[in-house]
């Protein structure tokens, strides 16, 4: 423990280790938080929740899940290949499979463990069966850029959920430049092999970055090898991207049964904390042979089923995204008003969606910038400077008004006019 005790105080010392925050009440954007190191309160207008419609507040998903306790309890306290399922599990599956417009779902306690088992089964098929010999090596491609809880997967997809030894057929991983899909084919014609099992794996939507796959391109080049597997990490998509906030496919008006159509399987994994106002993720697939394989997966397996209350939580989310697309039209409209204000005040703001990096200035330490927006302007958001382009990570929402994303960019051109001494011209 010495190793690790002198790491964390270095850590700690060099200014590297993020600050902490305790919430302790919160009423649409503003949050009432206590500084975890020194115990002051301060109420903050909130850019940083991945709450993008606003429905984890919402008085019909607290109702939810406040019935399914009283009906169900507070756990299922068991898997469900050992103790069954409640017909809130069914029911959600049933309306993810119609709002992605796959027939079947299946669900799991994290998005971690979602990827995992995806890899368990379509690789290793899950579980060795006696007189069944599985020989066909799987190659995978993954973005650079993807979310960890990706990177870890593949990582793991040689090693069967990540144990030392392993007697399936061998799993390759080559990852391919961000969002380039000539990079894809040039590595497609290179590693690709007679009889090798096919996967690309992406963000649909980049959390870091705040662009969006090229799926179109992506299919193009995909569809020069038949029976390949596209899964689609939906995570910042659904609720977020399309007409209707169906995630990918519906940003690009393509169909997963068009994609079918040409000899290739979509795969999408939803996750229901950012867009449904609850926790927990979900495969969806076209074949319900890959969801039964799932269920037998070590992360079915050997954890409990989503809680009632958070499944509940995530079925009424969805039912309403899908009963009232105006909510996504206005995270839309939000999302477009806030860029816009912000590249009109001079700032760097890349991507395309409601997760908003800003790219400052080498001489500006996004720590600071966001210690400055707090303290000075009782407003929240994200710093991230642990990777290559340090930055400001600022998230739109439904609920966040012209106001509130005007007194936002104001107070950034003060906090940069302070820290950096330059004036940039902004009007309001």
């Amino acid at each position: 423990m010495d190793v690790v005790n002198d790491y964390v105080q270095h850590l700690q010392a060099s200014g590297s280790y993020p600050d902490k925050f305790i919430c302790h009440r919160k009423q649409g954007n503003l949050v009432e938080i206590e500084e975890a190191s020194t115990g002051k309160y301060r109420k903050v207008l909130t850019f940083c929740t991945n709450d993008v419609l606003g429905l984890a507040q919402a008085d019909s998903v607290k109702q939810a899940a406040i019935d399914a306790i009283s009906h169900y309890g507070t756990s299922n306290s068991s898997c469900s290949v050992l103790s069954g399922r409640i017909d809130l599990h069914r029911q959600l599956e049933t309306e993810i499979s119609a709002f992605k417009h796959l027939p079947h779902t299946h669900l799991f306690l994290n998005a971690w463990m979602a990827l995992q088992a995806l890899m368990d089964g379509f690789c290793h098929l899950a579980m060795p069966v006696p007189g069944f010999e599985h020989t066909r090596e799987t190659l995978i491609f993954t973005d650079v850029l993807n979310h960890g809880c990706i990177i870890s997967a593949v990582m793991n997809a040689s090693n069967r959920s990540g144990k030392m030894f392993n007697h399936g057929p061998k799993v390759r991983v080559k990852a391919y430049r961000h969002c380039d899909m000539d990079d894809l084919a040039r590595k497609l014609r290179h590693y690709v092999r007679p009889n090798d099992r096919i996967m690309v794996i992406s963000d649909a939507v980049f959390s870091m970055d705040g662009d969006i796959v090229p799926l179109p391109r992506m299919l193009d080049v995909l569809a020069e090898y038949p029976g390949s597997v596209v899964v689609m990490d939906e995570a910042h998509a659904s609720g977020a991207i399309g007409p209707k906030g169906k995630g990918i496919y519906d940003h690009f008006g393509i169909s997963p049964q068009s994609v079918l159509q040409q000899g290739m399987v979509p795969i999408i994994m939803t996750t229901f904390s950012k867009f449904a106002g609850s926790a927990g993720a979900a495969i969806s697939a076209p074949n319900r042979e890959l969801i039964d394989l799932l269920d037998v997966s070590p992360t079915s397996i050997g954890t409990i089923s989503l809680p009632p209350p958070v499944t509940a939580a995530a079925l009424e989310s969805i039912r309403q995204v899908r009963r009232h697309p105006e909510m996504v039209e206005q995270l839309q409209t939000n999302t477009r008003y806030l860029r816009s204000q912000l590249s009109q005040a001079g700032f760097d703001a890349i991507g395309e969606t409601n997760v908003i990096p800003v790219i400052l200035p080498p001489e500006l330490s996004p720590k600071a910038f966001a210690r400055c927006l707090m303290e000075e302007h009782g407003l929240w958001v994200s710093a991230i400077w642990f990777i290559a382009k340090p930055r400001l990570r600022i998230t739109a929402n439904a609920l966040h008004t012209q106001t509130e994303m005007d007194s936002l960019v104001a107070a950034m051109v003060a906090v940069r006019e302070k820290l950096s001494g330059s004036v940039v011209q902004y009007t309001a």
